[in-house]
């Protein structure tokens, strides 16, 4: 199409500057969705990170972990379950095992941490480490919806040979 200088002719160079520009979105989507499953293995790298190193923790610190949660309310018998949530569900989130149970349960188990431990405002930190919860809990969620990309066990695991 010929452009003219023509005010007659300026919706027609609307449309083709919306044309171009609609296909350059378009080629950057198609290269994102090439790049998609890269993404979700980067984050399901990332995202664990922090349940890993928290429940290792409580492992190496038994007695000390059982005893802070007692205080802010929480039952000690409940370590287990904890540390079985934070140590091994990181881990299966890393490897893409039972990525979309584990990622839900995960995302509703770190709003609970943010309520029962973050929750005071009064103390500095609470608000952001609240805020921080909320935001990982987010991520979980969407790795539930969206699942553990093509380099996962899952993926492995219900591949038809």
């Amino acid at each position: 199409m010929i452009l003219s200088s023509d005010n007659n002719d300026a919706p027609n160079r609307v449309i083709a500057h919306e044309n171009s520009r609609s296909s350059r979105i378009g080629l950057l989507e198609n290269k994102m969705k090439k790049l998609e499953d890269v993404g979700v293995l980067i984050a399901r790298i990332l995202m664990p990170v922090l349940f890993i190193t928290a429940g290792w923790g409580k492992i190496s610190g038994y007695a000390g972990t059982q005893q802070y949660m007692e205080t802010m309310g929480v039952p000690g018998f409940l370590l287990p379950l904890t540390i079985l949530l934070e140590f091994g569900g990181g881990l299966a989130i890393l490897l893409g095992f039972l990525t979309r149970t584990t990622a839900l349960f995960t995302a509703g188990f770190t709003l609970l941490t943010a309520l029962i431990f973050h929750s005071n405002f009064a103390e500095g930190v609470n608000s952001l480490m609240f805020m921080k919860n909320l935001t990982i809990a987010g991520g979980f969620l969407l790795l539930a919806l969206t699942g553990p990309g093509a380099f996962s066990l899952d993926r492995l695991l219900n591949k038809k040979w």
